[in-house]
């Protein structure tokens, strides 16, 4: 069965299956912080419904996205939600697998929120869209996300993604000696919280250090969004771009 939710103020419909990916506040983050500009190609790898890419299509019209899901349905929903928001001409998505599809490699851009969870160590969801997406059942780890968006991007060309802080070690040992000028982003829950979530945003061949920025709050004490997250949720701005 499927539902539909709206982000950014209403702005942007998107459907879902119930028991399959959740659009959440990861998706709009991952979008907000991709450095797309006007004329550039993007790749949303493992885009489930498309939340993510056609955030970063409704910030930035001018560009092309392509989004790649390894389950029908899901591909199937991503093509829904870009007719349903006037974006079918500029959105394709696609069902295969990231490891074995024949891209060229030719994108300025690629966003990726994988799965967060290890195969086995973690109780399998009886809803197998669920469990795909949580990362319940497959082989591919977070090597296998940071390889594939080196082999698919354009010469500095940007690999964004969002995973759970305490990953952060396995994204960098993943990029080195593929990427650089990487730059860290926590997202704090509350101030004074640890960050369950960061981004991480890198360039293809470049082999300049990190940055590691402030990160965002995203929560006051009662429990209300901040004023920069708003300007992000909300309005669809940028973060840290």
């Amino acid at each position: 069965m499927k539902q539909e939710i709206t982000v950014l103020n209403k702005q942007l419909r998107l459907k879902q299956a119930e028991n399959g990916f959740r659009t959440s506040l990861d998706s709009v983050m991952l979008g907000a912080a991709c450095p797309i500009q006007a004329g550039q190609s993007l790749l949303d790898m493992g885009c489930g419904v498309g939340s993510a890419g056609l955030c970063v299509l409704h910030r930035v019209s001018e560009i092309s996205l392509t989004g790649i899901e390894i389950q029908q349905s899901h591909c199937d929903l991503a093509l829904e939600n870009a007719a349903l928001n006037g974006f079918d001409k500029a959105a394709t998505f696609l069902c295969a697998d990231i490891r074995h599809y024949k891209f060229e490699p030719s994108y300025h851009h690629i966003i990726c929120n994988p799965p967060y969870l290890d195969t086995g160590a973690h109780l399998r969801s009886p809803h197998d869209a669920k469990a795909t997406a949580m990362g319940h059942v497959g082989d591919m780890v977070t090597r296998d996300w940071v390889m594939n968006a080196a082999r698919l991007l354009k010469p500095d060309g940007s690999l964004t993604m969002i995973h759970q802080a305490e990953k952060i070690h396995k994204i960098l040992q993943a990029m080195e000696s593929r990427f650089g000028a990487i730059e860290i982003i926590p997202l704090w829950p509350k101030a004074g919280k640890n960050a369950k979530r960061v981004i991480i945003r890198a360039i293809k061949g470049r082999k300049s250090g990190a940055i590691m920025h402030s990160g965002l709050i995203l929560h006051e004490e009662d429990g209300g969004y901040t004023l920069e997250a708003d300007k992000i949720l909300r309005h669809g701005e940028g973060l840290f771009l």
